[in-house]
Protein backbone atom coordinates (compact mmCIF):
# COMPACT_ATOMS: atom_id res chain seq x y z
CA UNK A 1 0.00 0.00 0.00
CA UNK A 2 2.90 2.28 0.38
CA UNK A 3 3.85 2.37 -3.10
CA UNK A 4 0.29 3.31 -3.74
CA UNK A 5 0.12 6.35 -1.50
CA UNK A 6 3.36 7.34 -2.63
CA UNK A 7 2.01 7.21 -6.46
CA UNK A 8 -0.85 9.40 -5.17
CA UNK A 9 0.62 11.82 -3.36
CA UNK A 10 3.01 12.45 -6.49
CA UNK A 11 0.03 12.50 -8.20
CA UNK A 12 -1.91 14.76 -6.34
CA UNK A 13 1.20 17.42 -6.33
CA UNK A 14 1.70 17.55 -9.83
CA UNK A 15 -2.34 18.59 -10.22
CA UNK A 16 -1.25 21.81 -8.72
CA UNK A 17 -4.46 21.59 -7.23
CA UNK A 18 -5.11 21.24 -3.30
CA UNK A 19 -5.62 17.30 -2.81
CA UNK A 20 -6.23 14.72 0.09
CA UNK A 21 -5.77 10.88 1.03
CA UNK A 22 -8.78 9.26 2.70
CA UNK A 23 -7.66 5.73 3.43
CA UNK A 24 -10.33 3.85 5.32
CA UNK A 25 -8.62 0.25 7.48
CA UNK A 26 -11.76 -1.93 7.06
CA UNK A 27 -11.18 -3.88 10.29
CA UNK A 28 -7.40 -4.77 8.84
CA UNK A 29 -4.89 -7.63 10.22
CA UNK A 30 -1.73 -6.11 8.68
CA UNK A 31 -0.11 -2.22 8.60
CA UNK A 32 -2.62 -0.56 6.24
CA UNK A 33 -3.27 1.68 9.46
CA UNK A 34 0.80 1.98 10.62
CA UNK A 35 1.54 2.63 6.85
CA UNK A 36 -1.48 5.48 6.01
CA UNK A 37 -0.39 7.29 9.47
CA UNK A 38 3.30 7.34 7.72
CA UNK A 39 1.96 8.94 4.83
CA UNK A 40 0.24 11.89 5.81
CA UNK A 41 -3.26 10.77 4.95
CA UNK A 42 -6.36 10.77 6.49
CA UNK A 43 -7.43 7.68 8.28
CA UNK A 44 -11.01 6.16 8.90
CA UNK A 45 -11.49 3.34 10.78
CA UNK A 46 -14.05 0.91 9.97
CA UNK A 47 -15.58 -2.76 10.86
CA UNK A 48 -17.47 -3.00 8.13
CA UNK A 49 -16.05 -6.51 6.07
CA UNK A 50 -17.96 -4.93 2.76
CA UNK A 51 -16.35 -3.27 -0.08
CA UNK A 52 -19.20 -0.84 -0.90
CA UNK A 53 -19.83 0.05 2.78
CA UNK A 54 -15.88 0.88 2.89
CA UNK A 55 -15.89 3.03 0.50
CA UNK A 56 -19.27 4.99 1.13
CA UNK A 57 -17.16 5.70 4.83
CA UNK A 58 -14.01 7.27 2.47
CA UNK A 59 -15.93 9.18 0.52
CA UNK A 60 -18.08 10.55 4.05
CA UNK A 61 -14.99 11.90 5.43
CA UNK A 62 -13.73 12.93 2.04
CA UNK A 63 -13.52 17.08 1.77
CA UNK A 64 -13.00 17.71 -1.75
CA UNK A 65 -15.93 17.67 -4.87
CA UNK A 66 -14.17 15.04 -7.00
CA UNK A 67 -13.51 11.39 -5.58
CA UNK A 68 -11.14 9.26 -7.26
CA UNK A 69 -11.54 5.56 -5.25
CA UNK A 70 -8.17 3.56 -5.97
CA UNK A 71 -7.61 -0.26 -4.46
CA UNK A 72 -5.00 -0.51 -2.27
CA UNK A 73 -2.83 -2.58 -4.55
CA UNK A 74 -3.52 -0.20 -7.72
CA UNK A 75 -0.66 2.15 -8.46
CA UNK A 76 -2.04 5.25 -11.02
CA UNK A 77 0.26 8.26 -12.64
CA UNK A 78 0.31 12.12 -12.92
CA UNK A 79 -1.11 11.17 -16.32
CA UNK A 80 -4.55 8.75 -15.58
CA UNK A 81 -5.24 11.10 -12.16
CA UNK A 82 -5.28 14.93 -14.31
CA UNK A 83 -7.49 13.10 -17.14
CA UNK A 84 -9.80 12.14 -14.05
CA UNK A 85 -9.71 15.41 -12.61
CA UNK A 86 -10.22 17.40 -15.83
CA UNK A 87 -13.20 15.06 -17.21
CA UNK A 88 -15.08 15.87 -13.80
CA UNK A 89 -13.85 19.65 -14.85
CA UNK A 90 -15.43 19.40 -18.07
CA UNK A 91 -18.71 18.19 -17.21
CA UNK A 92 -18.44 14.09 -16.57
CA UNK A 93 -20.24 13.09 -13.56
CA UNK A 94 -17.56 10.03 -13.27
CA UNK A 95 -15.98 7.34 -15.08
CA UNK A 96 -12.97 4.88 -14.82
CA UNK A 97 -10.07 3.94 -16.88
CA UNK A 98 -7.87 1.14 -18.38
CA UNK A 99 -5.58 -1.50 -16.40
CA UNK A 100 -3.24 -4.09 -16.94
CA UNK A 101 -1.69 -6.44 -14.19
CA UNK A 102 1.36 -6.20 -12.05
CA UNK A 103 4.12 -8.58 -12.85
CA UNK A 104 4.42 -11.57 -12.81
CA UNK A 105 0.91 -12.27 -13.42
CA UNK A 106 -0.25 -15.26 -15.05
CA UNK A 107 -0.68 -16.09 -19.08
CA UNK A 108 -4.64 -16.85 -19.04
CA UNK A 109 -4.76 -13.79 -16.63
CA UNK A 110 -3.30 -11.26 -19.15
CA UNK A 111 -5.53 -12.56 -21.73
CA UNK A 112 -8.02 -12.12 -19.84
CA UNK A 113 -7.68 -9.07 -18.99
CA UNK A 114 -7.27 -7.44 -22.19
CA UNK A 115 -11.16 -9.29 -22.64
CA UNK A 116 -12.15 -7.97 -19.92
CA UNK A 117 -11.03 -3.96 -20.48
CA UNK A 118 -12.53 -4.26 -24.21
CA UNK A 119 -15.81 -4.96 -22.64
CA UNK A 120 -15.66 -2.34 -20.31
CA UNK A 121 -15.08 0.35 -22.15
CA UNK A 122 -17.51 -0.88 -24.85
CA UNK A 123 -20.11 -1.28 -22.13
CA UNK A 124 -19.07 1.86 -20.44
CA UNK A 125 -18.47 0.76 -17.20
CA UNK A 126 -15.36 1.08 -14.26
CA UNK A 127 -13.64 -1.20 -12.96
CA UNK A 128 -13.39 -0.90 -9.02
CA UNK A 129 -9.25 -0.87 -8.78
CA UNK A 130 -9.88 2.88 -10.73
CA UNK A 131 -13.32 4.54 -10.67
CA UNK A 132 -13.97 8.63 -10.36
CA UNK A 133 -16.94 10.74 -10.06
CA UNK A 134 -18.24 13.38 -8.86
CA UNK A 135 -19.33 14.44 -5.10
CA UNK A 136 -22.94 15.79 -6.26
CA UNK A 137 -22.91 12.69 -8.85
CA UNK A 138 -22.17 10.22 -5.69
CA UNK A 139 -24.60 11.71 -3.28
CA UNK A 140 -27.36 12.25 -6.14
CA UNK A 141 -27.24 8.44 -6.39
CA UNK A 142 -26.96 7.72 -2.70
CA UNK A 143 -23.25 6.34 -3.11
CA UNK A 144 -22.14 2.78 -3.59
CA UNK A 145 -24.95 0.66 -3.28
CA UNK A 146 -24.56 -1.71 0.03
CA UNK A 147 -26.99 -4.65 -1.01
CA UNK A 148 -24.08 -5.97 -3.01
CA UNK A 149 -20.94 -7.66 -1.73
CA UNK A 150 -19.33 -7.68 -5.14
CA UNK A 151 -19.92 -5.80 -8.44
CA UNK A 152 -20.55 -2.57 -6.31
CA UNK A 153 -18.11 -0.70 -9.64
CA UNK A 154 -20.67 -1.95 -11.86
CA UNK A 155 -23.88 -1.00 -10.12
CA UNK A 156 -22.26 2.39 -9.36
CA UNK A 157 -21.32 2.82 -13.17
CA UNK A 158 -24.54 1.75 -14.26
CA UNK A 159 -26.33 4.37 -11.85
CA UNK A 160 -23.79 7.17 -12.78
CA UNK A 161 -24.47 7.00 -16.35
CA UNK A 162 -28.22 7.23 -15.51
CA UNK A 163 -27.04 10.51 -13.85
CA UNK A 164 -24.66 12.36 -16.77
CA UNK A 165 -21.65 11.86 -18.88
CA UNK A 166 -19.50 8.61 -17.93
CA UNK A 167 -16.25 8.21 -19.70
CA UNK A 168 -13.12 5.77 -19.70
CA UNK A 169 -10.55 6.74 -20.01
CA UNK A 170 -7.74 6.27 -22.64
CA UNK A 171 -5.24 6.43 -19.89
CA UNK A 172 -4.37 2.77 -17.69
CA UNK A 173 -3.44 2.51 -14.04
CA UNK A 174 -1.42 -1.15 -12.17
CA UNK A 175 -3.13 -3.18 -10.25
CA UNK A 176 -1.80 -6.56 -8.64
CA UNK A 177 -2.08 -9.86 -9.88
CA UNK A 178 -1.55 -10.84 -6.20
CA UNK A 179 -4.63 -12.97 -6.09
CA UNK A 180 -4.58 -14.65 -9.55
CA UNK A 181 -0.44 -15.51 -8.13
CA UNK A 182 -2.36 -16.66 -4.97
CA UNK A 183 -5.70 -18.41 -6.24
CA UNK A 184 -5.67 -21.50 -9.04
CA UNK A 185 -7.33 -21.29 -12.34
CA UNK A 186 -9.54 -24.10 -10.78
CA UNK A 187 -10.38 -22.05 -7.76
CA UNK A 188 -11.32 -18.93 -9.72
CA UNK A 189 -13.12 -21.33 -12.17
CA UNK A 190 -15.00 -22.32 -9.35
CA UNK A 191 -15.81 -19.11 -7.47
CA UNK A 192 -16.89 -17.48 -10.53
CA UNK A 193 -19.27 -20.50 -11.75
CA UNK A 194 -20.69 -20.25 -8.25
CA UNK A 195 -21.51 -16.43 -8.61
CA UNK A 196 -22.73 -16.92 -11.81
CA UNK A 197 -25.27 -20.05 -11.28
CA UNK A 198 -27.05 -17.51 -8.48
CA UNK A 199 -27.01 -14.62 -10.17
CA UNK A 200 -27.61 -11.29 -8.46
CA UNK A 201 -28.32 -13.05 -5.63
CA UNK A 202 -24.24 -13.91 -5.65
CA UNK A 203 -23.05 -10.67 -4.94
CA UNK A 204 -25.03 -9.50 -2.31
CA UNK A 205 -23.85 -12.10 0.25
CA UNK A 206 -20.44 -12.69 1.79
CA UNK A 207 -20.75 -16.74 1.38
CA UNK A 208 -19.36 -17.89 -1.77
CA UNK A 209 -17.29 -14.34 -2.67
CA UNK A 210 -13.70 -15.91 -1.01
CA UNK A 211 -11.79 -14.22 -3.41
CA UNK A 212 -12.69 -11.01 -2.00
CA UNK A 213 -13.54 -11.35 1.88
CA UNK A 214 -11.03 -14.36 2.64
CA UNK A 215 -7.97 -13.95 4.57
CA UNK A 216 -5.10 -12.83 2.78
CA UNK A 217 -2.68 -15.95 1.00
CA UNK A 218 0.79 -16.00 0.87
CA UNK A 219 2.49 -14.56 -2.41
CA UNK A 220 5.53 -15.27 -3.75
CA UNK A 221 6.48 -11.63 -3.78
CA UNK A 222 5.31 -10.83 -0.54
CA UNK A 223 8.27 -10.22 2.31
CA UNK A 224 9.43 -12.86 4.07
Amino acid sequence: MAATLEALHAAGRASNQAYEIVVVDDASTDRTAEIALQNNVVLVRVAHRQIAATRNAGAKAANGDCFIFVDADTLVNETVVLAAVQAMQNGAVGGGSGMRFDKPSPLYARLLLSLVVRFFRAAGLAAGCFLFCTRSAFDAIGGFDKAYFGAEELVISRALKQHGPFLILKQTVITSARKLRTYSLKEILSLTYGIARQGTKGVKQRRGMEFWYAERRKDTRDSP
